[in-house]
């Protein structure tokens, strides 16, 4: 019976369902995305293309690793094992080959040098590998014309690559590899055989003799292609070679597992996908609740009077929560299936667009699965029907007299259980918000920054009548200057706080959550910007949008009239322990005339005397318990273990990093050795430097404010990925805020009639719900922004010791003009339409 009745209760009240269906239908769409860009992570598949002809694939291992080891109190000892990816690629041993070639099934080991190798004279627009043509055939390469190549001034390019840029035997190429750039006579032109072009790569290969010079990696291999003999069974030599290598810390890879050892940056970007996933899910998943929870509140509010005649006809309790549960379970369902729907293609354009990004690979492929779908589907039928049983549980629970005379005139104040749970939430803000003044990490501050604004946004959710009806006393004064308008107005949103709590809650969340996501990247990123620019003595700095510049060309610059002193920078990430540290490799000779780092401990220049020192920020030393003279154990960016002396702690660690290293002992560990940027101290001018710098191509001689603008654009461009992200749950909340003021304005068309009835015109009956959407603005927009100021200067002081977090004036405006455009339309259109129908007619219905 009850189930009928909820069937017909929704077909004769669609305009009241149809909010929480479009709540429900955006929450499912969105965590339908989320979830599948988890499982792109978790299973996405790499797709190999170099690696295609080699059924069996050897490389090294690409982790740190730890055990633990926990004594219980029974004498019983648990390990505890842990890995964590390195930033650079890992070589292997090239010895390791001689283990192989003995075993049965075994046809051919080949192998492979992967290095960088980047055309200069010629547009790329892809990544640009160098090889060893020895390891063609683990593609299989073959040549389409020319011929191998027999000197070191031989270079063979694939035949895409060729046909991009016009490219034919004879012609010349000069490449930029690990050393300075060198041009090449191209002998040949290849193309893998039987197969298509490569797709995600550009790929060069060299003469043996020069593949292992460029490579500089003198006795090892990025990886060693398997040939299994005719008849062999895969999955059993995979096990011999397994026994063969058993020691060592090599690993071997089978189909779809060769993909992420020929591409890293797509294994990577796999962590990434689920990282970004997860908190886009949970953060949705909150944001969720908290609006779906308010729109059921309202739709029950509008019902107050039909559900308490139902408690007046003798309608127990129980009766009214399983008519409101199945109301919403039917509605879930609905909704929950339309939204899942909707979000595939939703998955596939955010995919597409992280793509365009370069915030993951284009050969990583997005996973269609099942699951994403029935989960979001699970959570909207289980959040509808929550949502309704919280919302619907005073009505259910007080007696039939007291619902009748609450249905007529709305309670002087909240529940003592709502006010209750709302201090408790605001209790749990103000925690959250102390506990991120306290956090100095990013990876850990963000998340509880989010959180933050989604608990105090709970918490004005549950508290808003008693902040409505403070803020309506006080905006009752200048109210009365708008006239009969704002007269009404102020008696509205007075005598209807708890309606007009609900149209504040969405709003409140998109301006307090707009602004933490626009103002959280600048914050941490102006402060960055000052440390460097305050540390950063050199007179110019050299750039390049290119691979990098080679240490050859800071040499030139080292010999050139006026010049100093001349600091190579490279960056890479290191693990000390498993925790990742941001990290620079730097030439120590005449460090102190281009770097100050603020030292407060220790000496620099004991750092530029000794190859084995490194210097240190003080974060990083206050975490790892370090200080001048203590030693540190690291991994560098490749997983070689490497041992230093710390010879400085520094001030100055948000602009350059946690860790402060050698550079040669950096460089011989990235897959990029060339210096990211070169500090140049002295007096020489632009036009030597650029002179000394002729035979360099793409080098840049920059004044180090005009670099720093380079460095701001760069950060705004990965910045850009976390606010499309973001930008998806805003558009959620700005679809409620609209959906919200729709149903609230809506649903007053009697309110109206009634209005136009004593007297009052069309235009005054807009007039008043302009001057009320005004007014919710600005009750919003306070809100919102002592959420937003609250937060963001916890962060500030967390991350950069500072209480002043960037907040650009400009942008700040544009969100709230945004906000107030939303709430004028969202208000005014649905108030004209409830005001098409004739007054009498509206007056006379018995609804």
């Amino acid at each position: 019976m009850m189930l009928r009745y909820a069937l017909r209760t929704i077909r004769d009240r669609k305009s009241g369902f149809l909010g929480a269906l479009l709540a429900l239908m955006c929450a499912a769409a969105l965590i339908t995305a989320c979830g599948t860009l988890l499982e792109t992570g978790l299973r996405g598949r790499i797709a190999t293309e170099r690696y295609a002809g080699a059924p069996l694939v050897v490389s090294a291992d690409q982790n740190v690793h730890r055990t633990t080891v926990k004594h219980k109190g029974n004498g019983e000892t648990k390990a505890k094992h842990k890995a964590k990816p390195v930033a650079e690629r890992a070589w292997l041993p090239a010895a390791t080959a001689d283990r192989i070639r003995p075993l049965e099934g075994v046809r051919k080991v080949i192998p492979e040098l992967t290095f960088l190798a980047e055309p200069v004279t010629e547009p790329v627009d892809r990544p640009s590998y160098g090889h060893s043509w020895a390891s063609a055939s683990i593609t299989p390469f073959t040549l389409t014309t020319g011929r191998a190549p027999a000197t070191a001034d031989d270079i063979v390019v694939d035949r895409g690559f060729a046909e991009r840029v016009g490219l034919k035997p004879g012609d010349r190429l000069t490449v930029q590899s690990t050393g300075a750039p060198r041009p090449y006579r191209i002998s040949g032109i290849a193309a893998p055989a039987g197969r298509g072009e490569l797709q995600q790569q550009t790929s060069l290969f060299f003469f043996a003799a020069e593949a292992e010079r460029l490579a500089a990696r003198p006795g090892q291999v990025t990886a060693l292609g398997v040939l299994p003999a005719p008849g062999t069974d895969l999955t059993e030599l995979k096990r011999r070679v397994e026994r063969a290598l058993k020691g060592t810390t090599a690993q071997v890879a089978t189909s779809d597992d060769r993909g992420p050892v020929e591409f890293l940056d797509a294994a990577g970007a796999r962590t990434k996908l689920v990282s970004m996933g997860g908190a886009m899910g949970g953060t949705s998943i909150l944001v969720a609740i908290l609006v779906v929870v308010g729109t059921f509140a309202l739709s029950i509010q509008q019902r107050h009077r039909e559900l308490a005649l139902l408690r007046a006809i003798a309608a127990t309790s129980r009766q009214i929560r399983r008519l409101l549960g199945r109301e919403a379970l039917i509605v879930g369902a609905v909704a929950g299936v339309l939204g899942s729907l909707a979000g595939l293609p939703l998955a596939t354009w955010l995919h597409s667009r992280f793509i365009d990004m370069g915030a993951i690979p284009a050969n990583l492929e997005r996973t269609a699965g099942i699951f994403p779908a029935f989960a979001a589907v699970a959570v909207t039928l289980l959040g509808a029907w929550a949502a309704a049983r919280i919302s619907g549980r005073r009505i259910a629970r007080i007696r039939p007299a007291e619902a009748m005379a609450e249905s007529a005139v709305e309670r002087d104040r909240p529940a003592r259980g709502r006010i209750a749970a709302g201090l408790v939430l605001l209790a749990g803000g103000g925690v959250l918000v102390a506990v991120l003044s306290g956090l100095h990490v990013e990876a850990a501050s963000t998340p509880v920054t989010f959180l933050a604004v989604v608990v105090l946004a709970t918490a004005v959710s549950l508290l808003g009548p008693l902040l409505i009806r403070m803020a309506s006393a006080l905006l009752a004064g200048p109210l009365r200057l708008a006239g009969f308008g704002g007269t009404l107005a102020t008696a509205n949103i007075r005598g209807n706080s708890t309606r007009m709590a609900a149209v504040v809650t969405p709003l409140t969340l998109l301006v307090g959550m707009t602004c933490t996501v626009l103002f959280v990247q600048p914050t941490l990123g102006s402060a960055a910007r000052n440390q460097a620019r305050e540390g950063t003595r050199a007179t110019w700095v050299l750039a390049t949008q290119g691979p990098g510049i080679p240490s050859v060309a800071a040499e030139t610059v080292r010999t050139t009239e006026g010049v100093t002193a001349a600091t190579e920078v490279v960056r890479t990430t290191v693990r000390v322990g498993l925790d990742k540290y941001q990290a620079q490799g730097v030439t120590q000779a005449g460090l102190s005339r281009t770097w100050d780092p603020e030292v407060t401990g220790g000496s620099l220049a004991d750092f530029a005397a000794d190859p084995g020192t490194a210097a240190v920020s003080e974060l990083a030393a206050e975490r790892l318990g370090l200080h001048p003279g203590s030693t540190l154990k690291l991994h560098l960016g490749d997983g070689a273990p490497a041992t230093l002396t710390v010879a400085a702690v520094y001030a100055r660690g948000l602009g350059f990093g946690d860790l402060t290293l050698p550079h040669d002992l950096v460089a011989r560990h990235m897959d990029n050795p060339l210096a990211a940027t070169v500090l140049v101290a002295g007096d020489s001018d632009r036009g030597r430097l650029a002179a000394a710098l002729k035979k360099f191509p793409g080098i840049a001689v920059l004044a180090p404010a005009t670099a720093d603008r380079l460095q701001a654009d760069r950060q705004q461009e990965n910045a850009e990925v976390n606010y499309l992200a973001m930008g998806l749950i805003l558009a959620f909340t700005a679809i409620a805020v609209v959906n919200t003021l729709a149903m609230s304005v809506s649903e007053r068309i009697k309110e109206f009639a009634m209005l136009r009835l004593a007297g009052a015109t069309r235009r005054q009956v807009l007039r008043m719900l302009r001057i009320e959407a005004l007014s919710i603005l600005l009750i919003a927009a306070v809100l919102g922004t002592a959420i937003a100021l609250a937060v963001l200067t916890a962060f500030s002081i967390g991350m950069t010791g500072s209480a002043a977090p960037t907040v650009m004036p400009v942008v700040y405006a544009t969100v709230v003009g945004a906000a107030a455009l939303l709430v004028l339309v969202a208000s005014a259109l649905p108030g004209r339409v409830a005001l098409k129908a004739r007054p009498v007619e509206v007056a006379a219905s018995p609804r």
